[in-house]
């Protein structure tokens, strides 16, 4: 809805200007005329002002101040609809409007219908120009008022000879009015000249009076008296010291508005549902017509005497025996009640509590027995507007767990070997959380080994196996500081496979010949040949028969380390077999393979 535009200092002018007025003819203008700040007049004579010429004054410089707060407040003015640029032939009736191109233009007949209300506004808004014509007129019908009507101009307008504009024009730059223009309204230019040229310029009578009732805050409640205010204005400047009436609820209630203009009461409604406040201004002291002026009406909805509600909150996991947190909020209408005494029950014992700031009841109860519990809460004692006392809430639905146990599950264990440390875990869990901090011992292998549990609950350790086959692992937990009964308690046993030992070092077969033609330096030679397995490169092999070393070879990148001709006595051939030895990560390791006469021998 259009609200009037307050010109405050500028209301009195019919022609303002930021530079110049300049003047052709006969103007009459009934109403003042200035511009500022550093402008000049001229043309007057022949024109003729019935009020003030204020020429770069202070009253001058107010009103430019002035005009630029009304420019911004029908700049922001919500808009009701955005029309076409031509408003000639057409009947529009109150509202905010702007052009669909960012201009207006005026070649006809615009009719500007009140429909019966003489407060109604009228506000068109453009982004650059308003142009009319000569056949460019304003009419006003239905009680419809030339102070009501403001064009809220981007830059310029341009009125054509002989048309007749009725309004305030609110230009952001310049304003001309060629010959015999009329306006019933103001020519208020904010950063350049007007233009005038044996033209009518007559300023609206500053008698108009409005009074809107302000939107009522915050919830309307039966039998609560409610505050209410209204804005009364004349010419859009505030009224103070005015009476203005209420009306709609139990009981009028006339108060007087302050130097803001505003009235502010108190009503009270009976009954629930919708209800209509006016405001009426019975007594004024001011220029404007007030007394007797009503207000658009406003409807509100009142909402019936607050109610008092307890809601359980949901409680988490119940475990026989264990106490349990419960919680209730107590609102009144929505809005938390607080020092309100609260009783659970649904318990072993029901158990009173106070309500917070926030509204909230917290208390602890004990289920004795595994199942499904109803807690309810209950409201004993309340200082509040709400009826609270004796107030139950819904009941909820809880299940009550048997007290939790304590398991212990060893987990599977990976490859073993005779005589290497082997990794072992277990977890252990107090009704499936885990338990930190308790002492796990797993048994099974040559000595058993206690470890403790981690935050994940689980124990980690190391058995040895000496001996190939199967071997059956459990976990104990010896000591646990848990809510479970964990001491004592041992795992299912897991059966593993111990494997033998292997050695990454294999040695070939082998033969020995005689060493022909000449046997130097030796009369018996072998080839022997052992490999690294991954493939290791550089590794130095040592070779023995008969447990004395016959030479060194380095593994190649194929991990093959080969002694050509090793240089065996006539005691080394009689054995069956020759030993490799290395040093791998560290670790000796060895491997043996067959020595036997080859065939043929030499």
């Amino acid at each position: 809805m259009a609200t009037l535009v307050p010109l405050g200092a500028a209301a009195t002018y019919g022609v303002l200007a930021n530079t110049a007025i300049t003047n052709t003819g006969l103007t009459v203008v009934a109403g003042d005329l200035g511009v500022s700040p550093a402008g000049a007049v001229s043309g007057f004579p022949p024109g003729t002002v019935t009020g003030t010429i204020h020429v770069n004054d202070a009253a001058a410089a107010q009103a430019q101040a002035d005009l630029l707060i009304g420019y911004g407040n029908a700049l922001l003015q919500p808009v009701t609809a955005t029309v076409p640029t031509e408003l000639g032939g057409t009947t529009l009736f109150p509202g905010v409007y702007n052009s669909a191109s960012g201009t207006f233009s005026l070649n006809g007949p615009l009719t500007l219908d009140a429909q019966g209300d003489p407060n109604a506004v009228f506000i068109f808004k453009t982004n650059t120009t308003l142009i009319s014509g000569a056949a460019g007129n304003v009419n006003l019908i239905g009680l419809a008022q030339s102070s009501h009507v403001f064009w809220q101009v981007g830059s310029s307008a341009t009125l054509g000879a002989g048309s007749t504009l009725r309004g305030s024009i609110l230009a952001n730059t310049s304003i001309t009015a060629t010959t015999g223009a009329i306006v019933d309204g103001r020519l208020l230019a904010l950063g350049a000249a007007v233009t005038l040229d044996t033209n009518a310029v007559t300023v609206p009578a500053l008698t108009t009076c409005q009074v809107v009732v302000q939107p009522v805050v915050g919830p309307v409640v039966v039998g609560q008296p409610t505050p209410v205010s209204a804005l009364v204005t004349c010419n859009g400047l505030p009224v103070s010291g005015a009476s203005v009436t209420f009306n709609g609820g139990a009981a009028p209630v006339t108060v007087t508005t302050n130097v803001a203009g505003v009235a502010t009461g108190s009503l009270t409604f009976n009954t629930a549902g919708t209800a209509t406040v006016s405001a009426t201004v019975t007594a004024a002291g001011t220029a404007c017509s007030c007394t007797g002026v009503v207000s658009a009406p406003i409807t509100i909805t009142v909402t019936p005497q607050p109610s008092c509600q307890v809601v359980v909150q949901p409680v988490g996991p119940v475990v026989v025996g264990q106490p349990t947190s419960v919680s209730a909020v107590v609102t009144c209408n929505g809005l938390p009640v607080s020092g309100a005494s609260v009783t659970f029950n649904g318990g072993a014992v029901p158990v009173t509590v106070t309500t917070n700031a926030a509204g909230v009841a917290t208390g602890s109860l004990t289920f004795n027995t595994a199942g499904t519990a109803t807690v309810t809460a209950t409201v004993t004692a309340a200082g509040t507007a709400c009826s609270c006392t004796g107030v139950v809430s819904a009941p909820i639905t809880i299940t009550v767990t048997p007290q939790p146990s304590c398991q212990v599950v060893v987990q599977p264990v990976g490859p073993v070997v005779v005589g290497q440390p082997t990794s072992v875990s277990a977890v252990v869990t107090c009704n499936g959380l885990p338990v930190s901090g308790a002492s796990v011992t797993f048994n099974g292998g040559a000595v058993p080994v206690t470890v403790t549990t981690n935050a994940a609950g689980v124990a980690t350790g190391s058995l040895t196996f000496n001996t190939a086959g199967t071997a059956t692992v459990t976990a104990t937990v010896t000591a646990a500081g848990t809510a479970c009964s964990c001491t004592g308690v041992v795992s299912a046993p897991i059966t593993i496979t111990v494997t033998p030992q292997t050695s990454p070092l294999s040695a070939s077969p082998a033969c020995w010949r005689v060493n022909l033609p000449f046997p130097i330096p030796h009369l018996f030679v072998a080839t022997l040949k052992a490999t690294l397995t991954p493939a290791q490169a550089g590794v130095t092999v040592t070779f023995y028969v008969s447990g004395l070393p016959v030479g060194t070879a380095v593994t190649n990148a194929s991990g093959v380390a080969t002694l050509n001709n090793a240089g065996l006595s006539i005691l080394q051939i009689s054995a069956s077999s020759y030993t490799a030895v290395a040093t791998v990560g560290g670790t000796t390791v060895q491997a043996t393979g067959s020595l036997v006469p080859c065939f043929p021998p030499a």
